[in-house]
């Protein structure tokens, strides 16, 4: 027991300095089972590649440039559609946070459409506008919105109200009030909520890639499908998990502790 709890500190120590090997070690069984698997060929190798399969599949795709290419389309969408979302999220989340009448009228219909799923929109957007790039970066926008929206709204409406009523006794404008206390008091939950929904955003991204994009890891997918090329297709579901994950852990995670602890929310 004394040495495991040893061999378990100086694991920790070690990786203290380097996150990503810590990271990445709860993944070394499942590698070697995958590939044990396919070694054993338990199934028919076409069905099931080995994680050799896959990393020459990425050195072929990523040397005909498809893989970047594909990837780039990709991040393109998604950070447009994200800067769209937020753009028409925060300012409406703010609206509805501060104004009881905004609440009343717009909560009920924020609410309708939320429950509505983004996939869902792909039939008539279809009809719309055909199979482009209007289509996917509605998919996009329509999916981070709502988070971003709600969590404006909680993040807003929990500023305590003593506050307001500091700035206003101060003689503080209703400007320097929005931007001095109502802004830096909601942007935990607003970062929050931009981090949950470029999470969703990103996985409407890949369904509205397959069913109606030209490219884009989606495609890639998807298309592989369609000649049977399964080492594609894993291969594009390794590069979305470690894509989403350097994003979310490397990025979207610290910006939501700094703000956290910036504003007295989370102790270091």
């Amino acid at each position: 027991m004394t040495a495991a709890l040893s061999a378990w500190s100086f694991y920790m120590r070690w990786t203290a300095r380097w996150p990503a090997i810590r990271a990445l070690v709860p993944f070394i069984p499942i590698l070697a089972l995958w590939a044990l698997v396919a070694e054993a060929e338990i199934f028919p190798r076409v069905f099931f590649p080995g994680p050799a399969d896959v990393v020459q599949s990425f050195l072929s795709l990523t040397y005909k440039g498809i893989l970047p290419s594909y990837l780039e389309d990709s991040l393109v969408r998604l950070v447009v559609g994200a800067l769209a979302g937020m753009a028409i999220g925060i300012p409406l989340g703010i609206l509805v946070g501060l104004s009881s009448r905004a609440h009343a009228v717009l909560w009920p219909v924020l609410l309708f459409f939320q429950a509505i799923g983004d996939i869902a929109w792909l039939p008539i957007l279809l009809i719309w506008f055909g199979f482009g790039l209007t289509t996917m970066t509605f998919i996009i926008v329509y999916t981070v919105l709502f988070p971003v929206v709600l969590n404006t709204v909680l993040g807003v409406r929990s500023v305590p109200v003593d506050m307001y009523r500091a700035a206003q006794c101060l003689g503080a404008s209703r400007v320097r009030i929005l931007s001095e206390v109502v802004l830096p008091g909601a942007l935990p939950n607003i970062i929050t909520g931009l981090r949950n929904g470029l999470g969703y955003g990103w996985r409407a991204l890949i369904a509205a890639e397959m069913i109606v994009g030209t490219s884009g890891i989606g495609f890639m997918m998807f298309d592989a499908r369609r000649a049977g090329s399964v080492v594609e297709i894993l291969l594009g579901m390794i590069v979305l998990g470690l894509l989403w994950y350097v994003v979310d852990a490397w990025i979207l995670a610290p910006i939501e502790r700094a703000t956290g602890e910036r504003w007295g929310l989370v102790t270091r």
